[in-house]
Parts: C-alpha cells; structure tokens; sequence
C-alpha cells in the first residue's frame, strides 16, 4: 500500500504508457537501490532493494524517480490518522502499513469483517492497493496481511497459532540475516520455529527472534503508539452582559466564523459542518447545527447560513457564551477562500444549495442522479444536491421523461398487436388520439429480484397527441406469451 498519492500522479504524468514499468531510486550509501516497484515492474522481477544498474539493464528505458522518505513516512500518519474513523488506536507501521486496534469499536461498523470490508473498498477507491487481516495480536495481522493467501483475512479467536504455522519465518519482522541464518538451519516456517527448542536459538541467535515470535503468538504484549487524533477547529467567546436579542446573535456568529476560517485557512481544509453551542445563564445550552454542499471556508457565506437559524435558539434569560465548533473538515482546493465555481467556470450551486438545506431541511433538497438498472422505477435515486455521478448517465440514445409516475397508471388503449403503437389511449377520462410514436423499447425484469420478473416483458412507446403532449406508455406482455404480461396498458411518465 503506498501511503501517498504521489506514486499516482507520478504514474500519470511520467508515463504516457500506463502499463510502463516506474520504480523509486534510494541511496542505500554504497550504491543506487530500488526503493518500490509499480505493479508493472514486479511483473517484470523488479523488486526493493534490487541495484539501479542492474534493473536497467533488465528493462532498458525503466522510468525512474528519486524516493521520498520524508513524504512518504508524512503521507502514512495522515492514513493513520484517517482510519481513526474505525477505531479510535491507529498508527503508521512503516514503510507501508497501518495498526488498527478495533477492540470495542468494531461492532459499531457492522463487525470485524464488514469494517475491513469497507477499509479495503474506500481504498481502492482512491486508488490505493491494500491487504488487510484481523487476529488476536498485531504480530500475527501484519504476518496473514502479507504473507497471507487473500486480500481480506480474518483469524477466530485462539486460532492465532495455527494460523501462522505455515507461514514463512520472514512474516515475523525478522532481519534478512537472521532470516537467511534460519533458512540454513532449515527452519523455513513459523511452525518449525515455534516447536524448536527456544534455548539453542536465543543463544545463537539474541533475544530479539523469541520477542518477535511471542509478539505474534501474543505470549508477550505489544505496544501500540497510536497516532493523536486531531484536535477540532473551536472558538468560544464569552460575554459580560448575556445576550438575548437577534442582531446581537448574528454579529457574534460572524466573529466566531471569522476566527474558524482563519483556523481552517491554516490547516488548507473547509467545513463541511459546524455546530453552535449557545449556553445560557441557567446552564443549559442551545445547539444550532448547519452543513455544507462542498467545503467551505467563506466567514460570509457560513454566518449568513448560522444566522438563517436565529429563530431557533431560546435565550431564555439570556445567552453568557459561544462555542463554534467544526466537527468535520474535509481539504479544500488551493485559493478557496470564496465560494467559487468548481473548476472556476459557470454557476456554483453550493451557496444556494447551502441556504435551501438550512431553511427546508437535507431531505427536502436532492437531485435525481441515474442507478444501473433497466427497470424505470430502479434506475433513478434521490442524492445530495452537489454529490458526484461516479461516471453514471443515462443513454443518450433512449430518452426518458422527466416525470415518471409512481405507481404507473392504467390507460385504457386501442392498438394493433404485436408491435403496433397505440392508434388512441384514455387516461383520466380523457381521450388522446395519437398523432406520432416511436418505440417499442422491450425492458425486460431483474431476474434476482424475485422469482418470474425476468419473465415480465415490458414494451415502451414515446407517443405525442394531436394537442402536442407526449407520453411514456407501455404494454404489459410481449403478445406472445401469456405469462410475459396480460397485455394491459399504462402510462408511466410524462415529458
């Protein structure tokens, strides 16, 4: 797992050939070594610690840049620190891992095998490549992560040993040396090592292979130095008279979002929520919270949408202090110090999309966005107004209505069978004569489903009247087979 991004923007900008082999140099104070090999130059033998000279010799014109420790050793504790979303006791395992102590948190994702699951794939998401293992010690995680046949490993509890017996000894963290020295004495495996007399090897060996060994089989504990989670971006303000009135509110609340977005401003973030707390003389407290459709640093735009929430917060006998905390921050591009378009061109929608979610509430304010499903009714979803489309759209080529009815509506209709349009239909006692149509468009069901959808057959028709309104209409059944459908007819959208 690489801790950085820096290897994928390298793989983008150096190599106009996606699949060309890039490694890392590193001087090792003797000679140029290997650092990391991309996948396609472990294809090709390529590996750590392999010399420069030699592996271009292997692949002439191997594309090669300089290592950086420093950078990468950074990029690993902030991925630390991101994991602390599942479990509150995470550090960096250089050059390339992650400790996650998940002992009573894992059950709040779902268990061990859903939060690793869900690790793995918010990962790959971004690009990463990773192996993941749970078991009852760190020792033996690291071992099955690396050593282990599967991506995703999980050991049951007290089967730790067992687990590691046909493992090499390298999976205990052990030097090359000492690795090399074992191998000669034909100790190839961890459980060969474990059933061997511990004596003769602590004296040949130290004291640092049995460590190593009962770290993983958990006879002797192993220390955890777990990334400090970061601290939350506040700002309090007290007052010498309490406060009761509404001007006096809003001109607090756009010192304290000044003071936050300078804070945000330092770390590159911007807010994506921020709570209120009001707390009042008889030593209660008023909470406001409002989110963001992107992050978010413009003192403005964030006080004008605190201040929408005046109304709700009770002063009672009035309000002695302020606490603006920003609970989630995500990073925020390079110069976002307004709310600016995406991109720097057109419209940005955020502010808008802010101001309606803070009046009317987050259910109330989505867009539609398109679901990989033929089915009409599955193929559209309600998501947050500014949330990506992940790369999904709707065919170009099969054009849909803008309103779909739900459920569809039933139509009395007169039509030629099997593949003729509809001559007249009459929905809500009304009669349309049809003047033009196309289709059909045949949609068949989702056969995991339920049982016999895949056999319901669907036939779609785009029809305009004489007065100009179009419709979406289809048939129930293909008008071959009774049990693809009783050839009723329905509409089920407008456009």
């Amino acid at each position: 797992m690489w801790p950085t991004d820096r290897w994928r923007r390298l793989q983008d900008s150096a190599a106009p050939d996606r699949r060309a082999p890039i490694v890392t140099r590193s001087h090792d104070g003797r000679r140029w070594v290997i650092g990391a090999a991309d996948a396609a130059a472990q294809g090709l033998g390529l590996r750590a610690g392999l010399p420069l000279a030699q592996a271009q010799a292997m692949r002439p014109g191997l594309t090669v840049i300089d290592a950086d420790p420093a950078g990468d050793a950074a990029g690993l504790r902030d991925l630390a620190g991101w994991c602390q979303r599942y479990a509150p006791l995470t550090a960096a395992d250089p050059p390339g891992g992650i400790r996650i102590d998940s002992t009573g948190a894992d059950h709040l994702q779902g268990g061990e095998a859903a939060m690793l699951a869900d690790l793995l794939d918010r990962l790959a998401r971004s690009g990463f490549t990773a192996q993941a293992a749970v078991a009852d010690t760190p020792g033996a995680a690291w071992a099955l992560a690396r050593y282990g046949n599967r991506p995703l490993i999980m050991v049951p509890p007290g089967e730790t040993t067992p687990a590691l017996a046909p493992l090499p000894v390298a999976a205990l963290r052990l030097p090359a040396e000492t690795v090399a020295a074992l191998d000669r004495l034909g100790f190839s495996r961890i459980g060969q090592l474990a059933e061997a007399p511990r004596g003769p090897l602590a004296r040949r060996f130290g004291a640092g292979l049995m460590r190593q060994l009962d770290y993983a089989r958990g006879t002797v504990f192993e220390p955890l130095e777990p990334v400090p989670p970061r601290a939350l971006i506040r700002q309090r303000l007290t007052f010498v008279e309490p406060l009761a009135t509404a001007e006096a509110f809003a001109t607090v609340i756009e010192r304290l979002c000044r003071a936050v977005c300078a804070a945000l401003a330092r770390r590159g973030e911007g807010a994506r929520r921020l709570d209120l707390v009001c707390e009042r003389v008889d030593g209660t407290m008023q909470l406001v919270a409002i989110g963001t459709a992107r992050p978010v640093r413009d003192a403005v735009h964030l006080a004008r949408l605190l201040a929408e929430r005046i109304e709700t917060i009770d002063p009672g006998l009035g309000v002695e202090a302020m606490t603006l905390w920003v609970p989630l921050a995500e990073a925020a591009a390079a110069g976002q110090g307004d709310v600016l378009a995406p991109g720097g061109g057109g419209a940005d929608l955020g502010p808008l999309i802010d101001r309606l979610v803070a009046r009317f509430g987050a259910a109330q304010v989505y867009r539609a966005a398109p679901v990989e499903s033929d089915v009409p009714e599955r193929s559209v979803a309600r998501v947050a107004g500014l949330s990506p489309s992940m790369g999904r759209s709707w065919p170009a080529a099969l054009p849909r209505p803008l309103r779909l009815l739900t459920p569809p509506q039933p139509v009395q209709a007169m039509a030629l069978l099997p593949d003729q349009p509809p001559v007249a239909f009459t929905w809500r006692r009304k009669r349309h004569r049809v003047r033009r149509a196309d289709g059909p468009e045949r949609i068949f069901g989702e056969w995991w489903r339920r049982d016999g959808e895949m056999r319901a057959v669907r036939d779609y028709w785009a029809v305009e009247d004489e007065a100009g309104e179009r419709f979406w209409l289809y048939r129930s059944g293909d008008g071959v087979e009774p049990e693809t459908g009783n050839l009723a007819w329905f509409v089920h959208g407008i456009f």
